[in-house]
Formats: structure tokens, C-alpha cells, sequence
């Protein structure tokens, strides 16, 4: 079962005096907190529960779980935090509403790049933040980041806000490759290159691509295979193409979906088995099939629409490397004037 931010309170107080009342209850349930969208995880939920026989409940919303669970404290009916990107996995960690994941299991499947060093958060899943190009207007097939800020491009470039997490990780992998004085550098020759307000999600750029706004659109590489899918934005899919851009000498830039095992989680050892089923090969299916994310777990094949892309070639950056750049990454974005 899914609920909104509006109805978080009730459903966890309601959590808590369940939890209280019945612990006989509880050995068969997980609670997961999420900040994932409901329809693409419930697949995933529902598989985890055929299996096992462990009921998972679901409280969604779109910020401010992480704080949620610290104030709840030692009462927290959290068992399990689910999240995107390495700010958000950053963030809870150093809100003390974490404890160590011990698990032979997911050290033997998710590469050390992937986790944290101290074990408070694991990726389950990658996305990689890519170019969406114009099939009618850009004959370059291949591309770097640092490409981006190069004057050939100068009016042509769409994007989200510099502030949004996705692209402070992506401006925090610049800082680690690169150092801060060249990020900014970086930042103030892409907003020179802007096509219009830094602004909208990923899918209004390739919407922006494909109306002739811009030429080249940065997002995530699982929203194109969602566009493709819906009939009213298809043909935004179909006017543009995913370029993998690289860093000069690296790799692709990868960002996570992750786990976080709640501090307090009253039910651990059921959260540990949705962790641990979350990086098997079924769950690991789920997430290229149906959430199109690349698996973190060797040999799991990608789906058809991102193998079209060409091959993956992640940088080999720690992901932890990322938290360390975020608050020197939205500085640049301030400083630059990035938004405006």
C-alpha cells in the first residue's frame, strides 16, 4: 500500500501502535520508506512477497523522510529507506538514521564504487546522466561532459536546474575529475551555452530537443525508455537519441538508487531479507525491465532499450566521492548564477 506525504503522519502513527501491539505481527511484514516512485517499485514489492511471505508496507513521499525518522527516533516503525542519488543517501547517513548493513551477501554483489566505505548505504541499481540529441540537427555521435561547455554549442543546450540532485552530482564528478576552479570554469561555459532558463525535468528537455528549442538535452537514461512508452510523449523519444557522454580519459557519469537499513528498524531481520533479495537476479530483472535502471549485479542482462544505447562504460569514481563535492557543487551553481 502507497500514501502521500499528506497522509505520512497518520500511517505511521498507526505503524508505531501496530508495532507495539503485536510483535508476533510484525515478523511477517517489513516497512519500507520511499522516496521512489510507487508504481514503478510495487512490481518489485510484490515479487519480494511471493517469495518470502513477508508483507511490505510502503510510506512515500517526495522529501523529508530521513529527517521523519530521526524525530520519530527509537519509535520509528522504519525498517528499510529506499532512495535515489547519492546526495539523498549522503544525507541520510549523516542524519544518524542509519546503521551498518553487515552482509556477505551484497559485498560479494554490489562493487565496492557502489557502497558506502562504512556500510550505511548500498546502491541497488545504476543510472547514468546522458545527452539526449537531436536525430535531425547533431551528427555527433559521441561526446564528452566537458564537451558541453565548448562555444559550438553556445544557445543549444537544455537542462534541468543546476540546483536539482541529479545535476549537483553530475557538477560534483566534474569537481572530483577535475578540481573546483574548473568546474566553475565548466558550469559558466554550459550556462553560456543554455538554450533557455535552466528549468523543467528531464523529460521537458527532450520535449524542448524535439520541438528545435535546443539541441541537446541532458538527462537520466531511464526516462527515454519511459517517453518511448507513453503514447502523448513518444514522439519526444522519437526526435531524439542517447549519446553516453564520457569524461576526457574516464568514464560515463553513474549516480544510484540505494538502501538504507533504518537505525532503530524493529523488524531487521525481514529488512535484511529484502535487502539482500533486492541485489538477487529476479529483483535485479525487475529494475532493467520495468524501472529501466542498469543492474549493479554482474552477468544480469540490460534491457533492450538501454543496450540501444551502447555499452556502459561507467566512470570508476567511488559514488561516496560524489557527497564529498555536492556542497561545493551547488556553491558553483549559486556563485555562477546558474538559475538565473
Amino acid at each position: 500500500m502507497f500514501f502521500t506525504r499528506r497522509s505520512l503522519a497518520p500511517v505511521v502513527a498507526a505503524f508505531a501502535v501496530g508495532l507495539a501491539g503485536s510483535a508476533a505481527h510484525a515478523q511477517g511484514e517489513v516497512n519500507v520508506y520511499s522516496y521512489r516512485e510507487g508504481k514503478l517499485i510495487q512490481p518489485l514489492f510484490d515479487a519480494f512477497t511471493k517469495d518470502t511471505g513477508i508483507k511490505v508496507n510502503v510510506v512515500s513521499a517526495s522529501s523529508g523522510l530521513e529527517k521523519r525518522i530521526a524525530t520519530e527516533g527509537a519509535n520509528s516503525p522504519a525498517d528499510v529507506l529506499l532512495t535515489v542519488d547519492i546526495g539523498r543517501l549522503a544525507a541520510a547517513a549523516n542524519a544518524g538514521v542509519t546503521q551498518p548493513i553487515k552482509s556477505a551477501e551484497l559485498d560479494k554483489v554490489v562493487p565496492a564504487q557502489y557502497r558506502d566505505p562504512n556500510g550505511n548505504w548500498y546502491g541497488i541499481s545504476m543510472r547514468a546522466r546522458v545527452v539526449y540529441a537531436s536525430k535531425d540537427r547533431v551528427k555527433d555521435t559521441a561526446l564528452t561532459y566537458e564537451d558541453l561547455a565548448d562555444p559550438k554549442w553556445k544557445g543549444k543546450v537544455c537542462i534541468r536546474s543546476g540546483q536539482h540532485i541529479y545535476n549537483n552530482a553530475m557538477i560534483a564528478a566534474y569537481i572530483e575529475k577535475h578540481g573546483e576552479a574548473k568546474a566553475e570554469e565548466w558550469v559558466r561555459g554550459l550556462k553560456a551555452n543554455l538554450a533557455r532558463k535552466a528549468a523543467g525535468g528531464d523529460r521537458e528537455t527532450a520535449r524542448d530537443v524535439a520541438a528545435g528549442v535546443c539541441d541537446l538535452g541532458v538527462g537520466n537514461t531511464y526516462y527515454w525508455p519511459l517517453m518511448l512508452a507513453n503514447p502523448k510523449q513518444k514522439e519526444w523519444a522519437d526526435a531524439t537519441r542517447v549519446i553516453l557522454p564520457t569524461f576526457q580519459g574516464g568514464g560515463t557519469h553513474v549516480n544510484l538508487s540505494g538502501v538504507v537499513l533504518a537505525k532503530h528498524a524493529p523488524n531487521k531481520a525481514n529488512a535484511m531479507k529484502l535487502i539482500e533479495w533486492l541485489v538477487g537476479e529476479k529483483a535485479q530483472r525487475i529494475y532493467t525491465d520495468i524501472v529501466y535502471e542498469y543492474p549493479v549485479r554482474a552477468g544480469v542482462p540490460v534491457n533492450p532499450v538501454l543496450a540501444g544505447f551502447g555499452p556502459l562504460k561507467a566512470d570508476p569514481m567511488p559514488i561516496s566521492k560524489l557527497a564529498e563535492h555536492m556542497k561545493a557543487a551547488a556553491n558553483i551553481v549559486d556563485k555562477v548564477g546558474f538559475d538565473n
